[in-house]
C-alpha cells in the first residue's frame, strides 16, 4: 500500500461512500475503506483489488484511531451526521490529519462549526463539513457569483431536479434533522437561522434555457444556509427545490436510485441556478450535472487533493463570525474581498473550520470539476 496516498473514506459502503471510493482510486489516491459492518467492508473490496478495510464504530473511539492510522485525510460519507460527524472529527483532531464530510443536515453543520473551530485551529487540522452538491456546491456558486463584492443584501439558490429518488441515508438523516427542530422549518433570514411553522411557498423559479421556468418550493432549506454565511457577508440566504423533487422525495415507498452507466450515476439530472443581489445589481452562475449523489464524490476529493497540496485561501473574514446568528465560521483576520474563514492543511500553517467558498479559490475549483460539471453565466444576468 501507497504510504502518503492514504484516504479514509468512512461509510465506504454507502451509496455516496462507494461513488467517493471510486473517486479516489481515479485521482490516484489508496482509499481505506471504513465502516462498522465487516461483511458490507469485504463485498466492496472485491470491487477495488488492493485496497484495505478496516471495521471501525463512531461509539468507539479507539476502533476510529486504529482505522485512521496511516492516513493522510478522512471524508465522512455516513449520515445521520448529526452521529458520526463529531466522533470523526475528535479523530481526525487526534490523528492530526485533516476532515472533510458531505453532511446536508442543517444542525450538524452548524455543531461542527460551533464545537470544533477553535479546536481544530489549536489542532493545526483543517475541518471542512458539507462538502457536497447541498452545502459546498452552492456555496463554491454563490462566492464566484458575489466576485469582488465584499457583500451582498440576498443570494438565491435554486435547485432545478428532474427527479429526486433518495437513498436510505438522506431519508435518515431528514427524520434525524426533524426530530432535532421538533418538526419545525428552518430559513435563514435576518442574518440568523430562524425555526418555523409557516407553510411553505410555491412559486415559478426563471431557470435559464434549456430547463425554464419551473414550479419551485420556497424556503426548501438546504445546508447553504449554513455555508454560505459563514464566511459570506449575506444576511438572506434562500434556495427552492423544484416541486416534482420535493414530491419525490416524501413520496411513499420511493424507489432508491438506479445506475443507468458505467459510473454507477442515477438518470437524475440538476440544474443550480444561484443569483445574488447588492442593492439593484444581480449576479447570476449555474451549474448542470447528473446524479447529486455522484457530484459530491468530485467535489470531496476535490477538496482533499488541495488541503494535501497546499492549493487553499488564507484567513479571511466578512465580518461574519459571531454575526450570523449562531450559524458561526472559523477564525477570521480581514481580507479584502471580504471573505473567508480559516483554511488550509496544518502543513501550510493554516487550519480551523471552514467552507467550501471560504477556503477554496471557488472558481478555480468549479473549473477543476469541468469533467462532471457544466458552468455558464447569461450575458442578461437580470431578473
Amino acid at each position: 500500500m501507497e504510504m502518503g496516498r492514504n484516504v479514509a473514506v468512512f461509510g465506504a459502503y454507502g451509496h455516496t461512500g462507494r461513488f467517493v471510493v471510486a473517486e479516489s482510486r481515479e485521482r490516484g489516491y489508496v482509499p481505506l475503506l471504513l465502516g462498522r459492518d465487516q461483511d458490507k467492508l469485504t463485498v466492496l473490496a472485491e470491487a477495488h483489488p488492493g485496497v484495505e478495510t478496516r471495521r471501525a464504530s463512531v461509539d468507539d473511539p479507539a476502533s476510529l484511531d486504529r482505522a485512521l492510522k496511516g492516513a493522510v485525510a478522512v471524508i465522512n460519507c455516513a449520515g445521520p451526521f448529526a452521529t458520526t460527524a463529531a466522533p470523526l472529527i475528535e479523530a481526525a483532531l487526534r490523528a492530526g490529519i485533516p476532515y472533510v464530510d458531505v453532511a446536508a443536515e442543517i444542525e450538524a453543520n452548524v455543531d461542527t462549526f460551533a464545537r470544533f473551530a477553535e479546536r481544530a485551529r489549536a489542532a493545526g487540522t483543517l475541518v471542512v463539513p458539507a462538502m457536497a452538491f447541498f452545502g459546498g456546491l452552492g456555496d463554491l456558486l454563490v462566492t464566484t457569483a458575489m466576485g469582488d463584492w465584499t457583500a451582498a443584501d440576498e443570494a438565491h439558490i435554486a435547485y432545478g431536479l428532474s427527479s429526486w429518488h433518495s437513498t436510505g441515508g438522506t431519508l435518515a438523516s431528514g427524520v434525524v434533522s426533524g426530530q432535532r427542530r421538533g418538526g419545525r422549518r428552518v430559513r435563514f433570514t435576518g442574518g440568523r437561522l430562524e425555526y418555523h411553522d409557516d407553510a411553505l411557498p410555491t412559486l415559478e423559479w426563471p431557470f435559464p434555457a434549456p430547463l425554464g421556468s419551473q414550479s419551485v418550493i420556497g424556503e426548501f432549506t438546504m445546508a447553504d444556509v449554513v455555508t454560505v454565511p459563514s464566511h459570506l457577508a449575506v444576511p438572506e440566504v434562500r434556495t427552492y427545490m423544484t416541486a416534482k423533487a420535493a414530491s419525490d422525495l416524501s413520496a411513499p415507498d420511493a424507489p432508491a436510485p438506479t445506475a443507468v452507466d458505467e459510473r454507477g450515476r442515477s438518470a437524475q439530472t440538476f440544474v443550480v441556478d444561484v443569483l445574488v443581489r447588492s442593492g439593484g445589481t444581480e449576479r447570476r452562475v449555474t451549474a448542470a450535472g447528473q446524479d447529486i449523489y455522484a457530484i459530491s464524490a468530485p467535489l470531496a476529493v476535490e477538496a482533499v487533493d488541495r488541503i494535501l497540496s497546499g492549493r487553499t485561501r488564507g484567513a479571511g473574514g466578512a465580518g461574519t463570525s459571531g454575526g450570523t446568528g449562531g450559524v458561526g465560521g472559523a477564525e477570521s483576520s480581514g481580507d479584502a474581498k471580504g471573505r473567508g474563514s480559516t483554511g488550509g492543511a496544518g502543513s501550510a500553517g493554516r487550519a480551523g473550520v471552514a467552507s467550501a467558498g471560504a477556503v477554496f479559490d471557488a472558481p478555480d475549483f468549479l473549473r477543476a470539476l469541468s469533467p462532471h460539471l457544466s458552468l455558464y453565466a447569461p450575458l442578461d444576468g437580470r431578473r
